[in-house]
C-alpha cells in the first residue's frame, strides 16, 4: 500500500500546528489525503496555512488553542468530530524549549514547561481518548525530543525532565489502550522550528543558536516520519523514532 492511500481520508489533529514542524507536518499530510484540524494560539498563521492547504485542494480547518487549557483541547476535538465524523490521528506536538541552569532559579520558565510539555500532552489525551475508545481505533503521537533519551546539558534538565516525562506517559498509555489505540513517540534532535528561540537566558540562548546553526536540519525531516507512522497497517505500532541530524552528536 502507498503512503498516499494510507493515510488519504484520515483525520488527523495536530496541536502547534502555526509553525515548525507542525505546520511542515500538516502540509505534508494535507498533500497526502489527511483531513486536518490544525490548532495554535495565533489564528493569522492557522488561517494562512488552511487557506494554503485547501487552495491546493487539500481539507483543513484551525481553531485557536492553548493547550494548558484542557476545555481548548476538547474543544478542538470536538470540532473534529463535529466536522469530519471522526478523529483518527492525535499529534501533540506543542512544546517550548527554555534553556538555562538550575542555578538561575527560572521557575515560571519551569512552569510553563511543565504546562504546556506534559500537562498539554496530557490534555489531548483526555480529550482524545474517548473518541478513540469509542471507535475502538486511533493513534496518538507526541513530540519528545532526544532530550527525551539523554539530559541536554548545559541548561537543558527541566526540558529534558518534561521530555522524559512525555516518553514515559505515551509508553504507559500504551501498555493501557495498545489493543486497539497505536501511540508513537518521536523524539527529534536539531531540527529547524521556533523552539529555538524558547530561551530567554542570555548565555543558553547564545549556545541554542550556535547549536541549531551547526546542526539542524528541515522540519519535514520529522514531518516523513510521522507519516511513515501513520501509515503502517493498523496491526503495526510504530512505538518510537528517534532521528538526528547526520552531523549532531548529542
Amino acid at each position: 500500500m502507498s503512503q498516499a492511500n494510507a493515510v488519504a481520508g484520515k483525520v488527523v489533529l495536530i496541536t502547534g500546528a502555526s509553525s515548525g514542524l507542525g505546520e511542515s507536518t500538516a502540509r505534508l499530510l494535507a498533500s497526502l489525503g489527511a483531513k486536518l484540524v490544525v490548532v495554535a494560539r495565533r489564528a493569522e498563521r492557522l488561517q494562512q496555512l488552511v487557506a494554503e492547504i485547501t487552495a491546493a485542494g487539500g481539507e483543513a480547518v484551525y481553531q485557536v488553542t492553548d493547550v494548558t487549557k484542557a476545555n481548548d483541547l476538547e474543544a478542538a476535538v470536538n470540532l473534529a468530530v463535529s466536522t469530519y465524523g471522526r478523529l483518527d490521528v492525535m499529534i501533540n506536538n506543542a512544546g517550548l524549549m527554555a534553556i538555562a541552569p538550575m542555578s538561575a532559579r527560572r521557575v515560571a520558565e519551569w512552569d510553563q514547561m511543565i504546562d504546556i510539555n506534559i500537562k498539554g500532552v496530557l490534555y489531548g489525551i483526555a480529550a482524545a481518548l474517548p473518541v478513540f475508545e469509542k471507535q475502538n481505533s486511533g493513534h496518538f503521537i507526541t513530540i519528545s525530543s532526544v532530550a527525551g533519551v539523554k539530559v541536554f546539558s548545559p541548561g537543558g534538565t527541566v526540558y529534558s525532565g518534561t521530555k522524559f516525562a512525555v516518553r514515559a506517559i505515551n509508553e504507559g498509555l500504551r501498555h493501557e489502550v495498545g489493543a486497539a489505540i497505536r501511540t508513537t513517540t518521536i523524539l527529534p534532535g536539531a531540527v529547524e522550528s521556533e523552539l529555538k528561540h524558547g530561551s530567554k537566558h542570555a548565555a543558553s540562548a547564545e549556545f541554542v543558536q550556535a547549536f541549531y546553526q551547526q546542526n539542524e536540519i528541515p522540519a519535514d525531516s520529522v514531518a516523513r516520519a510521522i507519516a511513515y507512522a501513520i501509515e503502517q497497517p493498523a496491526n503495526v505500532d510504530i512505538n518510537e523514532i528517534v532521528l538526528r541530524p547526520t552531523v549532531q552528536e548529542f
